[in-house]
């Protein structure tokens, strides 16, 4: 997993740079959160390419073990991607409500999600 940082004049953005799946499962996301327990930025941006299709299937329970992990240890995380034509009712109404918090985040690019990270 190879990550750059966005530094702004309100923190640090670490972006996952990935050509492939980095986010399989759980064990991948717990990676992702132990590289940056200790660091000095708990904010990441992951592109919804680099996350196995399953995750946004809210059946297979994948989002929500992954993404409890991130809450738990204060992380806060952005998917960038396109999510403007979700067809799951489910999916729609959880993208929805995530974007109203202020920890998980559904956007559609990386500046967005920088600008909402460090806000």
């Amino acid at each position: 997993m190879e990550f750059i940082i966005h530094e702004t004049d309100n923190g640090k953005v670490a972006e996952l740079i990935s050509d492939s799946v980095a986010v399989r499962n759980l064990q991948d996301g717990l990676d992702m959160i132990q590289k940056f327990l200790f660091s000095d930025t708990n904010k990441i941006i992951v592109r919804k390419e680099n996350i196995v299709p399953e995750f946004f299937d809210l059946n297979t329970r994948l989002a929500g073990n992954i993404l409890q992990k991130f809450v738990n240890y204060h992380i806060k995380l952005a998917i960038v991607g396109d999510f403007k034509n979700i067809t799951s009712e489910p999916l729609k109404a959880f993208v929805y409500e995530s974007n109203r918090g202020n920890e998980i985040f559904f956007l559609e690019d990386v500046e967005t999600a920088i600008a909402r990270l460090i806000k």
